[in-house]
């Protein structure tokens, strides 16, 4: 087995590398680290250089292959290197260098979104990266974290999404009143999620008012939406709590409303039977 390249925690790569754990320094760089080999997976296309241990390249020969395919460097280094880059306990063995990959809002807006996740005062990254995971996988066709949310690459939100980062269009720091009358102005209907809303969540499935392109709206972990934000939405929509439970954390809320509307969109005459011309 080959001896690692990078071996010293103060060579100038992993110096810059472990910096990008301060969001000054990943706005200035536009880059960010996807820690573990999921997340370094799904990110080749977005790669500037892989890091990986010699144990891990065997293990992920196949990741390893694909960053070289696509033209990025790949350095072995120690296990203490990669532990230096990254913010886990327990490191995986393999560490991604990515540009950042947001998207501009009216690119996303372009594209006449039918389903779409709207994150207003979202502060905790592991329940930004959970929603947009949760967006990834009931079929959103992009997520926008306003101004007032927590950072996209924050590395406990690139973590959170397991990559699904990597997968749809995702706009970042786009004040609330623009997000919402920009996705009306394409024909979504504006869906705030908070539980004292006074729409049920099971009535509006059952009137067929949700078929058509809908933005969600989900608001702050400990006090949800402000009433401002509330204000702008076309209704405010609870989910129902059938048990005992108090109420449901963000994340819970978020997968309910966005696979709500993805079968009411997938049923006949809804909105993903629709072409746009």
């Amino acid at each position: 087995m080959a001896a690692p390249e990078l071996t010293s925690l103060r060579s100038p790569r992993v110096i810059a590398a472990r910096r990008l754990a301060k969001r000054s320094f990943r706005a200035k760089e536009r880059r960010f680290i996807a820690e573990g080999p999921q997340s370094v997976r799904e990110a080749v296309g977005h790669l500037v250089e892989v890091y990986v241990t010699p144990d891990a390249a065997e293990r992920h020969a196949d990741i390893v292959a694909a960053a070289l395919d696509a033209g990025v460097p790949v350095l072995t280094a120690t296990d203490e290197v990669i532990a230096e880059m990254s913010d886990t306990v327990t490191p995986q063995g393999i560490v991604g260098l990515c540009r950042f990959l947001d998207t501009p809002f009216e690119e996303i807006l372009a594209g006449r979104p039918r389903l779409v996740a709207v994150l207003a005062h979202v502060r905790d990254p592991g329940n930004a990266g959970t929603v947009l995971r949760c967006a990834d996988a009931a079929g959103a066709d992009a997520v926008v974290l306003t101004d007032a949310s927590v950072d996209l690459y924050n590395p406990k939100a690139v973590r959170a999404s397991v990559g699904s980062l990597f997968h749809l269009p995702v706009a970042v720091g786009v004040p609330v009143e623009q997000v919402v009358s920009g996705l009306q102005g394409v024909g979504a209907r504006i869906l705030a999620a908070d539980g004292a809303g006074d729409r049920d969540l099971d009535a509006e499935l059952d009137r067929g008012t949700m078929s058509g392109p809908t933005a969600w709206v989900f608001g702050n972990e400990a006090w949800g939406l402000p009433e401002e934000t509330r204000a702008l939405a076309d209704a405010v929509v609870r989910v129902p709590i059938h048990g005992k439970a108090e109420s449901l954390n963000l994340a819970t809320a978020a997968a309910v409303c966005l696979y709500a509307s993805a079968r009411a969109q997938r049923a006949p005459g809804g909105c993903r039977s629709v072409t746009f011309s």
